[in-house]
């Protein structure tokens, strides 16, 4: 699965090459709670990257990024600290779990795919801000086609028209009498008062035959694509289309993005941000920590160690849009590591991660931070989601104390899932709330810990139950 966050205009007024690693473990303090030793190796790993940048390139192509091991149980905010990193720098990021990987010569997906899609993001990521760039100006010639469409320009005079005062006043008038009436147009357009007329315009058939293509490589190898070459060998067609004039204008923006934007330069930036500030997030990679064992599906996990090896140490993938170096990406892999330990990965993998940092088992007082402290807490998005229905929802601080202490129970009890219990706990105490909100507009309900514990205490004293609701 892939993942890109863009940053966020509040995030963006943060100069990055001025933020110490002090000030981006206060950033991610908004996010996440604790897991203090976790920032810290974060925080040093992104600054250590502003630092290279200052450096000398000859110096710089030397210094390889120190890659990082998270060790801990699911739900403590492994995933979330990467991601929040990467959003911070507006870094390209993808995760990835690396039990979908399989050997080379097993079928499924190969190493490389990692690099593609991490290529795939960047290009978009950097595509969205070209077309902020541009937005203004393709706004501008849509609203010119469109007119064009809507009062068709008069023809220029005839050449054999007699010259005299006469003519030639009439002609200059009624080239002023258009653009009047143009301009009455483009107001009409800007306030809506147009959007429902119908208009004719020629749109770009997307249809192009399928071809089938049997490879023993796989899609992924492929570099050619087809779709892209089509149009150029057989010419864009294009038909005659009718629709709204609201619904051409967005059509007309987005042709017009499209001619504006050098994809050129895109993919040349995007490959830059890849290999300079590219992050990949690689989960679950203690399923891949097995030694080989002759075991059925185990037998190539030690396979896909050695095929990730080259990756993380620094090759150059071939992707569509060229040749991409893996030097100086960042790699955070992360894992529980219940059964097997670090340890049991090969050892010249173990050696490409030298940072290894244990996150805790979260608390009881940690889920009630969880709770309200983050920027976006689950209490603030419960809290908005019923006012969209006109509830107002408030929480006492003896509830949340409540919720915390059952997750915590519940996890002690049954398989623990970190914070994510809150996630069970918090749809079932508001099940009732959710359902009948609509009935409910214009009130304010509060929930106390009574309510809590009414919603909860049968579930939790059934462990059988509790294992399937909970």
């Amino acid at each position: 699965m892939a993942i890109f966050l863009p940053s966020t205009a509040e995030e963006t007024e943060l100069a990055l090459d001025e933020l110490t690693p002090r000030e981006i473990v206060a950033e991610l303090d908004k996010h996440v709670i604790g897991q203090k030793d976790a920032k810290r190796a974060v925080a040093i790993a992104l600054r250590n990257r502003m630092r290279r940048q200052k450096l000398t390139p000859e110096l710089a192509e030397d210094i390889i990024p120190k890659n990082i091991i998270m060790i801990g149980p699911t739900g403590v905010g492994k995933t979330e600290i990467a991601r929040r990193l990467a959003k911070l720098a507006n870094s390209p990021f993808l995760k990835v779990e690396a039990s979908k990987f399989t050997e080379v010569g097993y079928v499924g997906r190969d190493v490389e795919s990692m690099v593609r899609d991490l290529v795939e993001i960047a290009i978009d990521n950097v595509r969205e801000e070209k077309l902020e760039d541009v937005a203004d100006k393709a706004e501008l010639n849509a609203e010119e086609r469109l007119l064009d469409i809507l009062l068709p320009p008069s023809p220029p005079p005839r050449p054999d028209t007699p010259a005299g005062g006469v003519v030639i006043d009439g002609s200059t008038s009624l080239a002023e009498s258009a653009n009047r009436t143009r301009e009455k147009l483009r107001q009409q357009l800007r306030e809506g008062k147009l959007d429902d007329r119908m208009v004719e315009i020629d749109i770009r058939e997307r249809n192009f035959p399928s071809f089938e293509i049997i490879s023993n490589q796989g899609v992924e190898e492929m570099d050619v694509n087809l779709k892209d070459m089509l149009p150029n060998i057989f010419g864009q067609r294009t038909k005659k289309r009718k629709m709204k004039v609201n619904e051409a204008f967005e059509y007309l923006i987005q042709e017009e993005e499209q001619r504006l934007i050098d994809m050129d330069q895109v993919t040349r930036v995007a490959i830059d941000r890849v290999e300079n500030s590219g992050i990949v997030f690689l989960d679950e990679i203690d399923k891949i920590a097995g030694r080989e064992g002759g075991h059925g599906p185990d037998v190539s996990r030690e396979g896909v160690q050695r095929d990730i090896l080259p990756i993380v140490e620094g090759t150059t993938v071939n992707t569509r849009y060229g040749m991409v170096r893996t030097d100086h990406i960042l790699f955070i892999a992360a894992g529980a590591f219940h059964v097997s330990k670090p340890s049991d990965l090969i050892p010249e993998l173990q050696g490409r991660f030298p940072i290894r940092v244990e996150l805790q088992s979260l608390t009881m007082e940690d889920f009630v931070r969880i709770l309200t402290e983050p920027k976006s807490s689950l209490v603030k998005q419960y809290t908005a989601l019923l006012e969209t229905e006109g509830v107002k929802l408030e929480f006492t601080p003896e509830a949340l104390e409540e919720v915390a202490h059952f997750a915590f129970r519940v996890n002690e009890s049954t398989e623990n899932i970190g914070a994510r219990r809150l996630h069970t706990i918090m749809e079932r105490v508001l099940d009732e709330l959710s359902f009948d909100a609509p009935e409910k507009k214009g009130q304010q309900i509060t929930v106390d810990a009574d309510y809590v514990r009414k919603m909860l205490t049968d579930i939790v004293k059934d462990q059988d139950l509790s294992r399937y609701i909970l």
